[in-house]
């Protein structure tokens, strides 16, 4: 969630991000080899801009760890996880970068100077992010998160017990979610209609920490009736879309306990919460009703 109000965010391990540093011993001192074969990228840092957000990664290391020339050396990043789907694809592939690299030059970084620095790259992907993605990547389990209204400032954030092993079926729309689009829409419409708009934050928020309660406490049944109630204000707000919508039903009508759009809306995914034994089932219903992509995880307390 934005402007101040909290939201819950669990990881999906099914998906994953990886990187992996090596040595060039034949390259020249300071040379980076940026190798990225999902999207057919393949050059030296020098060769990226500025703006570039595996480049912004890499060179955010550098900085922190006060590295003016690394030894000669190639990053290759590979991802399982879909582009623009609202699944936190950007985060992830920052934060394995940030700790492949600071892990070969043998400064591994902390968890919080990981996620800050994902946050960066973040605002290239997003705009003005609200921190959440680089937040649940880093710390790889359940997190309540809530940022300043002004998107500065440390953010508030406690990771979660899990009472009670959920399981959630994604359903990927298959259309590009364009987070940065949908937030500044958004905000011209709260601009338009102040009041009207705190109003549903404010419930959003309710919801939110309800949700956390029920997450802490194993009711799992509470959990999906307020997702319901959730898409329900994510739809008044404008961002969610006509297939987002047929695939929530859709997960419902297959005996999901409730569903929601994920992300940033308009498009990417949508998440539901169900009984473990008929998660095949819902995925089924969701690929049937038109998702090119469905993920089955289960968030417990190992996570």
């Amino acid at each position: 969630m934005v402007y101040g109000h909290p939201a819950i965010a669990v990881p999906v391990t099914q998906v994953q991000a990886k990187a992996i540093v090596t040595a060039n011993p034949r390259g020249t001192p300071g040379q980076v080899r940026v190798q990225a074969p999902n999207i057919d990228l393949d050059a030296t840092l020098e060769e990226l801009p500025q703006k570039d957000p595996l480049a912004a990664a890499i060179r955010g290391v550098l900085a922190e760890l006060g590295i003016d020339r690394p030894p000669a050396l190639t990053i290759r990043i590979t991802s399982t996880i879909p582009l623009a789907a609202g699944l936190g694809s950007g985060a992830a592939v920052s934060v394995a970068a940030v700790r492949a690299l600071s892990g070969f030059l043998g400064r591994p970084l902390p968890d919080e100077r990981v996620s800050a620095l994902a946050y960066v790259v973040e605002k290239i992907h997003h705009g003005t992010p609200s921190g959440i993605d680089n937040t649940v990547v880093t710390y790889a389990r359940p997190v309540y998160f809530k940022r300043s209204s002004e998107m500065e400032g440390n953010p508030q954030i406690e990771t979660l017990e899990v009472a009670k092993p959920f399981t959630i079926v994604i359903g990927d729309t298959g259309i590009p979610s364009p987070t940065a689009v949908t937030v500044g829409d958004v905000r011209k419409a709260l601009q338009a209609e102040p009041m009207v708009y705190k109003q549903i934050f404010e419930a959003v928020e309710k919801i939110v920490r309800a949700g956390r309660e029920a997450i802490e406490n194993g009711h799992s049944e509470a959990l999906g009736s307020l997702m319901d109630e959730n898409q329900t204000l994510l739809r008044e707000m404008g961002v969610s879309s006509a297939k987002l919508d047929m695939l929530v039903e859709a997960a419902r009508a297959a005996g999901a306990l409730g569903a929601k759009l994920s992300g940033g809306g308009r498009g990417g995914n949508m998440i539901a919460i169900t009984d473990g034994e008929i998660a095949a089932e819902v995925a089924r219903a969701l690929e049937e009703a038109g998702a090119t992509r469905t993920i089955i995880t289960t968030v417990d307390k190992r996570r």
